[in-house]
């Protein structure tokens, strides 16, 4: 017997189950938009410096009689490729003879300066963004990518943070606050007046993400039982997908970054209002000695369900019988020690480090570039939210057929290829640039959902919390490193490209070393890890297929979950993964 027994018996995945998991999920809508938001709030527009003069461009063409385009070649220097104008310097005296269509000059012979009255924005894309309010560009230009790093470090330590509020303050009145502590400093953020005041906001932001991610998630799960797990966990993943798209549609829309950031985080305030209506997690609050408030909280789903006579039955004694085990498990206590003492375990965390790090490192690195493929950046936004969705399919897929580690090893190794590929490609092969771009993503999306599953199911039962905290915290130092390197494109601009591909290939070699879990059975205990000695090698793998009884979750989603990870404190393994169907 177990908790999922008294799912059962107060309806199972029923009326409740389908409004709660809605209404937790539709946050996801909004919350996937936070993580790639930069793209936009602080997308680089065309531009170049103010010419040094005292008339406008305007006036200055119509006394010329030539156009501003060809006006600008007067004070502004090609750039060192000659297709258009260089965005950093200016000519130190205008060149009026460069107006003269018999007139060669060597441009690289005149003096020039830096943009010392300020630049020009193209308004064409974006009407405003922080790099035009702020002149985020040239020597400044690494303040921008510094954004989405800070942001990263607040959901790191949000999820630190929240982590620990969730197990001392309860899974439902943690998520309430995150709610409104997105929105209000969410909203504030779109009212900044300067960078710095712009960059604590969005610190502060991503910890209210984590906090959001990580209690939905987890409260979620505990109201669903283990059967129902995989379908809920594929289809609510897909809220984060279309919320990906969704973000290119209101970027589309209002073009300025302060008016986006305010209609990307309004919405919380609407979640915050309903969030009351939740049920606290009954497995969290047995498990903390607030039983009768459990047992209320059950009676309340049996009633929403349509199951009154459950009610009358369901006491405090069968409560406590059903949940003997999780009450006596939770008295036991290990470390992260405990993820490095022995060898086999030793093993598998040094590999899953490598994993999560490459994976998230490659997946933001694409993801948060989309600049660079010299497409419209609110397609590219589109078809890299939607490319999400057959690469779902594609793990699941593999998953069943291949195995866990062929499929870890394989879409590693895939992605990097498609990545050094990119860099040989000319950049006016603009749609064989996207295109690969497209394939690379899909496969570090695909990697994604093999690691999240994969480490549920390698690491034992008792350590399965503080494993997953571990790994995902590298993966986030992983998402936090992918924009600073994208600052090396000033020395070299295929630099960052073979940083990304080179750590997703030594990734999927680590990922030969962890050893096939498909069709086995969870193990419990660190010695039931280090008694299994049927390894194999890289490239074996069973072929029969089978029905996953995991589900997936989105790579938004995976970003944030802390050392609760998904095996929920005290839920009985015996009768499914703690870590299926997100």
């Amino acid at each position: 017997m177990g908790f999922t027994d008294l799912l059962d018996q107060v309806g199972g995945f029923g009326r409740y189950q389908w409004i709660h998991v809605i209404l937790i999920s539709l946050p996801g809508l909004m919350t996937a938009s936070q993580n790639l938001l930069n793209n936009f709030v602080s997308g680089i527009p065309v531009h170049h410096c103010k010419p040094a003069t005292n008339q406008t461009l305007h006036d200055l063409g119509r006394i010329y009689q030539v156009d501003e385009q060809q006006l600008l070649k007067v004070f502004i220097p090609p750039d060192p490729s000659g297709n258009r104008l260089d965005r950093c310097r200016r000519y130190v005296e205008p060149q009026w003879q460069m107006l003269s269509l018999n007139m060669s000059l060597n441009a690289s012979e005149l003096q020039t300066e830096g943009c010392v009255d300020g630049w020009i924005f193209d308004q064409s894309e974006f009407s405003a963004t922080t790099v035009s309010e702020w002149d985020l560009v040239c020597s400044l230009r690494p303040l921008k990518q510094m954004i989405q790093t800070i942001y990263m470090g607040g959901v790191l330590t949000g999820a630190i943070v929240f982590g620990g509020l969730s197990d001392r303050f309860g899974r439902k009145s943690v998520l309430i606050w995150s709610y409104l502590q997105l929105a209000v400093l969410g909203c504030s953020s779109a009212l900044s007046p300067s960078y710095t005041a712009y960059c604590i906001f969005r610190f502060l932001s991503g910890m209210a993400l984590s906090g959001i991610i990580l209690n939905g998630v987890s409260l979620k799960v505990e109201w669903i039982p283990t059967k129902t797990r995989t379908v809920v966990g594929t289809l609510t993943s897909f809220f984060f997908t279309f919320g990906q798209m969704i973000l290119a549609g209101l970027a589309y829309w209002l073009r300025d970054w302060r008016k986006l950031q305010l209609v990307v985080c309004a919405p919380q305030f609407l979640f915050f209002t309903y969030s009351w209506w939740y049920a606290e997690s009954a497995r969290w609050l047995v498990l903390n000695r607030r039983s009768e408030e459990a047992l209320k909280g059950l009676h309340r789903v049996a009633r929403i369900n349509r199951r009154p006579e459950v009610i009358n039955k369901l006491t405090l004694e069968v409560l406590h019988s059903h949940m003997s085990k999780e009450i006596e498990s939770s008295h036991s206590s290990f470390t992260a020690f405990d993820l490095l003492k022995t060898r086999r375990i030793r093993r598998i965390s040094i590999c899953l480090t490598a994993v999560w790090f490459s994976t998230s490192f490659a997946y933001y690195g694409l993801a948060m570039d989309l600049q660079k493929f010299g497409v419209s950046i609110y397609l590219m936004q589109i078809i890299f939210g939607a490319v999400d969705i057959p690469a779902k399919f594609l793990a699941l897929g593999m998953l069943s057929y291949l195995g866990r580690r062929v499929t870890q090893v394989s879409c590693l190794f895939l992605s990097a290829i498609i990545i050094f590929a990119n860099i040989f490609v000319p950049t006016d092969m603009q749609s064989l640039r996207t295109t690969l771009a497209c394939l690379g993503k899909a496969f570090t999306s695909a990697s994604f959902t093999t690691v999240y599953l994969y480490t549920g199911e390698l690491y034992p039962t008792v350590i399965r919390q503080t494993g997953m905290g571990f790994v995902s915290t590298m993966a986030r130092i992983g998402s936090m490193a992918a924009p600073a390197v994208l600052i090396l494109d000033e020395v070299f601009p295929a630099l960052p490209s073979m940083v990304y591909g080179g750590a997703a290939v030594l990734a999927s070699g680590f990922a030969c070393f962890l050893p096939e879990t498909l069709n086995k059975p969870l193990p419990d205990t660190i010695k039931d890890v280090e008694e299994n000695r049927s390894e194999g090698s890289c490239g074996s793998h069973l072929k029969e297929g089978v029905a996953l009884k995991e589900g997936v979750v989105s790579p938004d989603d995976w970003d944030v979950v802390t050392k609760e990870g998904v095996a929920l404190k005290g839920l009985n393994e015996k009768e499914g993964s703690g870590l299926s169907a997100l």
